[in-house]
């Protein structure tokens, strides 16, 4: 039986014209249960009042604490070849009071 790792470079993924557009975010909201995380990706335009989401993603906790590692590792790696990604103090006039990795 094949380990995890060459499952996941086995696997072939397909993905229809309509999802392969993507969808913009620059923001997201993380909630929790106790049996899952959800994120709502939404976009905040200058001057409009509030927020559209735009995708909502829910997961179960243990993919959601594997999707963090994942994405941790690839900004690594992205920081590796393009250089240290430095974090704004204010986004939209107000202070950022997080960061992914949930530094205060």
């Amino acid at each position: 039986m094949a380990n995890p790792k060459e499952q996941q470079q086995n696997l072939k993924l397909n993905i229809t014209p309509e999802v392969a557009e993507g969808t913009y975010s620059n923001l997201v909201v993380i909630s929790h249960t106790p049996a899952e995380v959800v994120m709502d990706f939404a976009q905040m335009l200058p001057g409009a009042e509030g927020a559209t989401i735009r995708q909502r993603i829910i997961m179960n906790p243990i993919h959601a604490k594997r999707t963090l590692a994942a994405l941790n590792d690839n900004i690594r790696k992205y920081e590796q070849q393009f250089g240290t990604i430095e974090e704004p103090h204010t986004t939209m006039g107000d202070t950022v009071p997080y960061d992914i990795l949930g530094k205060a």
